[in-house]
């Protein structure tokens, strides 16, 4: 069993029940699915933008008891800082939250299951497992 760091579009298939989670789910079967702390606090943000009521915000709350929370620590504010840095130096600039999903993923030598593959192309030494086209 290997842990997976879970990006928050495949989170939110997953929660959703979306038709794209099933492309998804023979990947995370059977492997720990972990979550930056960037992932949980962008899903409380859509609660709020979206005015969820009490019980869909309870059971998102319940579904994140599924997964590792990997939370914030001086190694990775430094390579998050670094990382912006560096792909803002050569023109590719990131937004902060993908900086930190891809920032706690390095920090953890783990492999970043996404959907926008797109978006973290450009980061050396990043491991992405897509099944996006």
């Amino acid at each position: 069993m290997s842990i997976l760091l879970v990006d928050t579009d495949v989170v939110s298939f997953l929660f959703k029940q979306d038709s794209r989670a099933s492309i998804y789910a023979p990947l995370l079967q059977g492997n720990q699915l972990a979550l930056s702390f960037m992932t949980v606090a962008e899903l409380f943000q859509w609660t709020a933008v979206r005015n969820w009521g009490t019980s869909r915000i309870e059971r998102l709350e319940k579904t994140l008891t599924n997964y590792l929370i990997i939370p914030v620590d001086i190694e990775l504010c430094r390579r998050w800082g670094n990382l912006r840095a560096q792909l803002q130096s050569v023109g590719k600039p990131i937004s902060a939250q993908d900086a930190w999903i891809a920032a706690t993923a390095l920090r953890h030598n783990l492999p970043l299951v996404t959907h926008n593959a797109r978006d973290f192309a450009e980061i050396p030494g990043l491991d992405l497992l897509t099944r996006s086209e």
